[in-house]
This record gives C-alpha cells, structure tokens and sequence, in this order.
C-alpha cells in the first residue's frame, strides 16, 4: 500500500491498471475483480480512494464532479506520467473512466466500464421493477438505513447478499465525507460527455450494465457504444447496481476477457 495526494492501494507489479469506485464507496467495492489477476500477472492494480472517500480526505474546496476528475488527473499525471494504463471505474467511477480515456488518449490501453453513470436525476431511463428476491426476515433486522441502502443497489434481498454487501459495499458508505457527497449530489455531472470533447478510442472497452440496476439504469449507457468502435457491451439479468459484488463470476468472466485482449 502506497499514498499520494489520493490514497491508492496498490496489488502487483506491471502495466498500470486505474480502478476508480463509485459515489460514497470506497475501494473495497471493487475487490471482488482481484482473483481475475490470479492467473493474469503482468498488471499492477491501483485502487483510488476519491477524494472524500475511503481513506482520502476530501478536496480543500468544493466538491463537484469537475473537481474530481481534476484530482483524478493531477494524480494520474504524478504517478504514472506518460506510461500507458488501462482503466477501470465502477458508476460514477465510470463517468470519471471515461474522462480519463478522453483526456489522456492513446497513453490509454482501454477502459471497463461497469455501470457507468451516463445521465442523472429526471433524466435517467430506470427499469421499473428492480427487486427480484426479498428476505422480509433478514430486511426486518436491519437498521433502517442499512436495509434502504441495501434495496436500492442490490437486486435479490437475501442473506447471501447481504453478506456481500456488508464486506464489500457497507464498509465505504460508513466512512465517506458527507458534506463532500453533498456538494458532489448537486453537481454530479461532467458539464459535457466526455466523448463528445475526443475522437473516437479505438482502444478495447467493455461496458456492463444490468437490467435491475435501480441508480443509472441500462438504456441510456448503449448510447456509449458508437464513441468506442472496439467495446463490448454486456446487460446482465438478475443484477443490481453492484454487478461486481452481486454477480463477481460473470463480471470476471468479462473483465478477464478484455484483459486478455489488451494484452493480445
């Protein structure tokens, strides 16, 4: 484990690969991905803390989704320099992984996007059913914000859920800065896609949505795919908004085959 101006938890040595957690998470929500490396050496996992997150302090100033990718980048700029790096960001994670790849170009090898946020608030195309298994047992011992929380990122309310959820998603949400997700909640959107300021990455990307995904939804993140002609896109069935944690072998299965073809 090293520091930086973001703290940053760093597994293995090799090509870079920048992985950057979702709104009021931490790091650890992206820990399920590690065994795809077991048999992938070669690639040198760095997991940032956001600002206001983890074990990062927030920004001096406002925190804002513009003020992020900054920080973001500065970090980028101060640890890799101009090495070539692929990139991974888990929902508004993804929203910064695409501004990483618009910003820095050829120097990035790919990206996988696990559900990104695209769009936010009225604008968001939301399924309409998202829970698909409920434990009205298990739900009725939970306090009250930690069984909300729960509901609204998972898709089957269960014991063995909820045992993901608590090692892998509860651990951030506990620790992160609330005044920062605040001011970040009001102003949680680039000013413009990120896509829509670079030419087109050839790179090799990967996108994955699933259709129970109750905070961003599915629909509007295909409409990434015509900026990227070298992603695959998956949709899974019977996943919330943490596909990672809730479904972590089908994921795996997709990110260690984009790995493969970065390295192919």
């Amino acid at each position: 484990m090293t520091r930086s101006v973001l703290h940053h938890t760093v597994v293995g040595d090799g090509t870079p690969l920048v992985l950057i957690h979702g709104y009021t998470v931490d790091h650890r929500v992206l820990l399920p991905l590690e065994p795809v490396f077991a048999d992938r050496p070669g690639w040198r996992r760095l997991y940032l803390d956001l600002p206001g997150h983890g074990a990062s302090p927030r920004l001096s100033g406002p925190t804002s989704a513009t003020a992020l990718a900054e920080a973001v980048f500065d970090w980028i700029d101060a640890e890799l320099g101009d090495r070539p790096f692929a990139v991974v960001g888990q929902s508004f994670g993804g929203q910064l992984a695409r501004a990483v790849t618009a910003r820095y170009g050829e120097q990035v090898l790919g990206s996988a996007l696990l559900v990104p946020v695209v769009r936010w608030h009225g604008e968001r195309t939301l399924p309409e059913e998202t829970v698909l298994e409920r434990d009205e047992e298990l739900l009725a011992r939970l306090p009250a914000a930690d069984r909300e929380l729960f509901g609204y990122v998972m898709a089957r309310l269960t014991e063995p859920s909820w045992e993901l959820f608590e090692q892998y998603v509860l651990p951030g949400l506990r620790v992160h800065d609330q005044a920062a997700a605040a001011e970040l909640e009001a102003d949680f959107l680039l000013p413009d896609w990120p896509e829509h300021k670079a030419s087109e990455h050839r790179g090799r990307h990967l996108l994955v949505t699933t259709r129970q995904d109750a905070l961003v939804g599915w629909r509007d993140q295909l409409a990434l795919l015509g900026h990227y002609p070298r992603m695959t896109a998956a949709v899974l069935d019977g996943v919330g908004h943490n596909p990672q944690v809730e479904d972590a072998e089908a994921v795996r299965g997709l990110v260690g085959r984009w790995l493969d073809a970065l390295q192919g």
